[in-house]
């Protein structure tokens, strides 16, 4: 059997052994909810810094199996330059102020493959509008958008995607997978668990014929932590 063959460790039923739904802390102090004006700024600024035709959107996480926006195709792609990292540190959507959560970026290095989803060739700046409202998680944000170069097979395309801003307040650098793996079998916030989170990113890439190396032997770990936290409260 091949690799991507293989199932993937972390099932329904361990996740639904940890998945919850808590309330909603709000922002931390210093880190306020973006305003509309400031969303229809920045895609202003956006469409300022590039004028897409047609717009694309690099998907590399969430946005593949929850993407909520409109598109006419979707295409593998690759962004050279990036990877995937749990590098943002939570404390709402899938995290608590008691049980800080991860959630998953675009971070500096390597190569990351993904999905590329061209829009609709109409109103570019609410498209990116509502983007901006669904990804970036604060002001000061630590996701932020940017335009990027990623091959398609049908040649390079330049894609509008969200990346991790290592000055952001939420920014938790290069972590140990088993220590990423610890909070991924814990955390959950009003949007659900990360182990949800990390369960849905994995199966998705793997129906796009997708096998990430970290990916993979991060839902390893978590099933076994998930497993080793139930044989604790047995």
């Amino acid at each position: 059997m091949s690799r991507m063959r293989t199932r993937m460790a972390l099932t329904e039923e361990l996740v639904a052994l940890v998945e919850r739904i808590e309330p909603d802390p709000g922002p931390l102090p210093g880190i306020a909810d973006p305003s509309e004006n400031d969303y229809l700024t920045a895609a202003t600024a956006l469409l300022a810094e590039h004028r897409p035709a047609p717009l694309w959107l690099f998907a590399y996480g969430s946005l593949i199996w929850k993407p909520e926006v409109e598109h006419l195709e979707h295409v593998p792609a690759t962004a050279r330059g990036w990877h995937r990292r749990f590098c943002m540190q939570i404390t709402r959507w899938r995290g608590t102020l008691e049980v800080p959560g991860l959630m998953m970026q675009l971070d500096r290095g390597g190569s990351c493959a993904g999905v590329a989803y061209r829009l609709p060739d109409t109103d570019h700046h609410d498209q990116i509008v509502r983007l901006l409202r669904r990804e970036i998680d604060g002001s000061p944000a630590t996701n932020v958008p940017r335009w990027i170069d990623v091959s398609t097979p049908a040649g390079p395309v330049r894609a509008l995607t969200f990346v991790a801003a290592p000055r952001g307040p939420r920014y938790a650098g290069r972590l140990p997978l088993p220590e990423v793996a610890r909070t991924l079998a814990r955390a959950a916030g009003h949007w659900g668990s990360t182990a949800a989170y990390l369960y849905n990113t994995v199966a998705k890439l793997e129906e796009h014929g997708i096998r990430d190396r970290n990916l993979w032997t991060l839902q390893e770990l978590v099933a076994d932590e998930i497993r080793r936290l139930g044989r604790a409260v047995a």
